[in-house]
């Protein structure tokens, strides 16, 4: 007689969207449905936090259209680029909170929809005349897309196996860093074809996309009922040593390419003022950087599955300082070609350390519970890095009329960073080796 062997299946509750039975890390489960559940769940992520880091980091194109009629100096729109990333770090916990008390699906309708309100104020209200006091709260309101990784990156954390995190977290965080790069282009675009006369246009063209993703949220996506239990893992992760060496290190990585990203185009335009004497030349450069740097962010995961997350970010620690050092001979020598090479380097290797970094999490913490709430804290204090990037360059530029005082802080770091890596993951005999 054959004994019939029951499979298991992903299933759902009588409320619908919530699955109240999820075992990613039972093979059999994840053939029979729950790889296909979880690759949804990842897609949908990936659109919804993809427009919250365009509407996050719009201001790092809008700036570009601030001409001499607004009335800003270089200080004053390096201010304007700290503030939305300043906001958005400090959402970035309270919105990882909200995964377990509304759900991943719930949550992210909700955290799309916000992206509705800057985008609908910086539409109306951006034009020649308006206050600045008004830009910086209309700068300030977009920090609400920031708030969006966290959220998803914890989700997308407690759908996948282990042996897949890198790759799934590295897939999402870089689907989601792309947006840096999208909201670039889109104000090149507008640049190109109705000028710098029209910064609203660049927040109008966000409006359906926004539409769209909390529509595809509500639509596609899933909550996972054991996720409701992991609201302590927050006070517990708090605790742990290990939970604020990670977000040292995602300060280095994840601050640099945020950061960079609300930061480059700027720089360009004081830096290399005669190169650039126009946004729209500084805008073809732009989106470069963080293009390469959010595709290459999966295979900073993908490394760190294969050869641990530890060794793949402490190598890349030591190339961001001598790709930093790169930048600052260029700048010293005026040197164009160098300083791309230089910063576009920087920007792909923080990619590379991003994913890296974020797969050492669930290594170091095998509590899905504690894993979960470390993303959110390591992603509130590595979001607040672009905030220290941006006042770098602005005192650097206030101080010495040039980035170079920033460069060597952003060298010291780097090589602060690469002397805790090697201390607490990589020195032979460290209980933490091997991650």
């Amino acid at each position: 007689m054959t004994a019939i062997v029951e499979r298991p299946t992903v299933t759902t509750s009588v409320r619908g969207h919530w699955i109240d039975d999820w075992r990613p890390e039972d093979l059999a489960f994840w053939a029979n449905g729950g790889a296909t559940v979880a690759r949804r769940n990842l897609i949908f992520s990936i659109f919804a936090e993809h427009i919250g880091f365009s509407v996050w980091t719009m201001w790092s194109v809008l700036v570009l259209f601030l001409g001499p009629s607004y009335g800003i100096d270089p200080a004053g729109k390096f201010l304007l680029t700290a503030v939305p990333a300043l906001v958005g770090s400090a959402l970035r916990i309270p919105y990882t909170f909200a995964v377990a008390r509304f759900g991943g699906r719930n949550w992210t309708i909700v955290s799309a929809a916000l992206l509705l309100i800057p985008s609908l104020l910086a539409a109306v209200l951006i034009e020649p005349g308006v206050s600045y006091s008004t830009l910086l709260i209309l700068a300030a309101v977009a920090g609400v897309g920031g708030g969006n990784f966290a959220s998803s990156m914890a989700n997308i954390n407690a759908f996948y196996p282990d042996r897949l995190k890198g790759w799934a977290l590295g897939i999402n965080a870089g689907g989601g860093n792309l947006g840096v790069a999208a909201v670039q282009l889109v104000g090149l675009l507008v640049l190109a074809t109705a000028g710098a006369g029209s910064p609203r246009l660049v927040a109008g063209l966000y409006i359906p996309l926004i539409v769209l993703a909390a529509l595809g949220s509500a639509l596609f996506m899933d909550n996972l009922s054991q996720a409701r239990n992991a609201k302590r893992g927050m006070r517990d992760a708090m605790r742990h040593p290990h939970t604020w060496i990670m977000s040292l290190l995602y300060i280095g990585t994840f601050g640099s390419f945020i950061g960079f990203g609300f930061a480059f185009g700027q720089v360009l335009q004081v830096q290399f003022a005669d190169e650039f004497s126009t946004p729209v030349k500084a805008a073809y450069l732009t989106f470069l950087g963080p293009l390469l740097g959010s595709l290459i962010r999966p295979v900073g995961g993908a490394l760190a599955d294969r050869l641990g997350g530890a060794r793949v970010t402490f190598w890349n620690f030591v190339a961001m300082a001598g790709g930093a050092g790169v930048v600052l001979v260029a700048s010293q020598q005026r040197s164009l070609p160098l300083y791309l090479v230089g910063f576009i380097a920087l920007f792909v290797l923080s990619g590379i350390g991003n994913g890296s970094t974020y797969k050492m999490i669930p290594a170091i913490f095998r509590d899905r519970r504690l894993a979960g709430a470390v993303i959110g804290i390591a992603g509130a204090v590595g979001a607040f890095g672009g905030v220290l990037v941006n006042l770098a360059f602005r005192q650097s530029f206030l101080e010495t009329k040039s980035a170079d005082g920033a460069y060597m802080t952003f060298i010291a770091f780097y090589a602060l960073c690469v002397a805790v890596t090697w201390l607490v993951y990589r020195r032979p005999g460290s209980s933490s080796r091997g991650v």
